[in-house]
């Protein structure tokens, strides 16, 4: 299992990085830290909906992402092309600096931090079977369904990135809403990690349909519930039965159809 672990303490004050380091790094490593990449900014960005920082988490997320699904079929493509390097960099920091995101609400009084959500709570539990960007990309379509009635705004946002890189189908976006809308960006996404090669299903990437309850109950543990927090509705242990169960079946099998109308 991969743990968590978050504290200033081993957070440095700054840090310089020559992307030319990477123009050797595997095939795979590229694109499991490109996924995660995305995985870090639309979870920050869509867990941002209704908070103080929402307006700074939209704008890292489209740049952050637009620069990894611009960069990512380049730089595997051409491993040596050090733009192409760059701005897979460049997004995949962005995506860093998402999780950093806190901003003092001046309505409340209180300090709101990003972080990750649904994908992320997952994928914690998929490590004996899959790369933590890759699993992370596995799972985070199908949240998209989920949470589609809360983040109508993120999945347009998403899904222009995406059509304008040949993955969404010519639709009018801004004439959808809702789950429609969520279930034609999840798509989008699906193709995507499709044409990189990677897995859109628990079942296609191998893991045993039993793994699905030690996640669902995994995400019960009270260490994880800033992650259930975060999510574009925040949910409670309670719910996990209800929401995360069900959509974690639907990533397992690949069916849109069984993943939960989320009403609390």
């Amino acid at each position: 299992m991969k743990k968590l672990i978050a504290d200033e303490l081993i957070t440095p004050p700054a840090a310089a990085f020559d992307y030319r380091v990477t123009l050797s790094a595997p095939r795979d490593l590229t694109l499991d830290g490109a996924l995660d990449g995305i995985a870090h900014c639309w979870e920050v960005y869509t867990g941002a909906t209704g908070k103080c920082y929402y307006e700074e988490a939209e704008e890292v997320a489209k740049l952050g992402i637009e620069l990894i699904v611009r960069s990512l079929p380049e730089a595997v493509r051409e491993p040596g092309n050090l733009d192409a390097r760059i701005g897979l960099g460049l997004g995949t920091d962005l995506g860093g600096y998402a999780i950093m995101i806190s901003k003092l609400n001046p309505e409340t009084g209180e300090v709101e931090s990003a972080g990750t959500g649904a994908g992320h709570l997952g994928s914690y539990q998929l490590v004996r079977y899959l790369p933590h960007g890759r699993a992370c990309a596995v799972l985070n379509p199908y949240y998209t369904v989920l949470f589609g009635e809360a983040t109508e705004r993120q999945n347009r946002v998403l899904g222009e990135i995406l059509q304008r890189a040949g993955f969404v189908e010519d639709v009018d976006l801004g004439k959808l809403g809702g789950r429609r809308l969520a279930e034609v960006v999840a798509g989008g996404m699906i193709r995507f990690s499709k044409s990189i090669g990677f897995p859109t299903t628990l079942k296609e990437a191998g893991v045993p349909p039993e793994q699905v309850e030690v996640m669902a109950e995994a995400s019960k543990d009270p260490q994880v519930r800033m992650k259930l927090k975060n999510m574009p509705v925040p949910l409670d242990v309670e719910d996990v039965d209800r929401f995360i169960r069900p959509t974690l079946r639907a990533a397992y099998e690949g069916d849109f159809g069984l993943v939960p109308e989320l009403r609390k």
